[in-house]
């Protein structure tokens, strides 16, 4: 049987995340639909645990799911191939790391990738405005990978004080997107952030060390992060230094 939905007004607060479908329903962890993309709601749902996730022809859909993917920046798997290229790519006056000096692009980018076993994208025009506008907030961020002055890699994350939420990634030249979310990384280690969220369960995030928690020990390390200080959202050299000393994985 199908459980009810919670569709919500412009204005209405979110549910209780506990009312989130079971993983015996059809959509597990969707939570309610309808309301806004407008940006003091997309803050409320990340500070809370929630995002929206939806297709084009669809309403907006909030989902919290039960457990959690997370990437913990003292586990992230720095492999002895990506390890490499990490130390050439920061020795080489062409390539560099910067922070959003254009996250349109690479929110396009992210939503014209294509996706295994995806059709589509949840990256709709919708997303997108509503994405830049979050930017432009200060509170959505580009990670980018840069080469001979063109964009060839990189992510977008959302941050509420050392709360990072990952979205993101996309790459058109090998192991950019895992230089970006290297640096992330470096930048998270660097700054006390302790937790990235990865939202969903995917091979490639657990063999960079991503694992599930529960939604309620999720919920408490958000909480505990989004109380404190913003980040500093520019990339240091020394990011790449908290990477490389740590011990090297396979």
């Amino acid at each position: 049987m199908t459980p009810s939905l919670t569709w919500l007004d412009p204005d209405e607060p979110f549910p209780c995340v506990d009312d989130s479908w079971g993983h015996d329903s059809p959509a597990p962890g969707l939570l309610a639909a309808g309301a806004t993309l407008d940006v003091w709601r997309l803050k409320a749902a990340y500070a809370n645990g929630i995002f929206p996730w939806f297709s084009q022809g669809q309403p907006i859909l909030w989902w919290s799911p039960d457990p959690r993917m997370v990437l913990y920046p003292a586990e992230f798997k720095l492999h002895n191939s990506l390890r490499k290229t990490i130390k050439r790519f920061r020795t080489l006056p062409s390539c560099e790391v910067r922070i959003d000096s254009d996250f349109s692009a690479v929110i396009n980018a992210c939503s014209s990738s294509p996706r295994s076993g995806q059709s589509g994208t949840w990256i709709v025009p919708a997303m997108i405005e509503a994405y830049e506008q979050l930017h432009a907030a200060g509170t959505a961020h580009s990670v980018e990978t840069w080469v001979d002055g063109k964009l060839v890699g990189g992510l977008y994350c959302i941050a509420i004080g050392r709360a990072v939420f990952g979205e993101s990634m996309f790459a058109h030249a090998t192991d950019a997107s895992k230089v970006a979310l290297s640096a992330l990384v470096g930048l998270c280690r660097t700054q006390g952030v302790e937790m990235i969220d990865c939202q969903q369960n995917t091979a490639h995030l657990a063999s960079l060390g991503g694992r599930e928690v529960s939604r309620a020990q999720f919920l408490t390390k958000v909480h505990e992060a989004r109380a404190n200080d913003e980040l500093d959202w520019t990339f240091k050299p020394v990011y790449w230094d908290s990477l490389l000393s740590s011990p090297s994985s396979v």
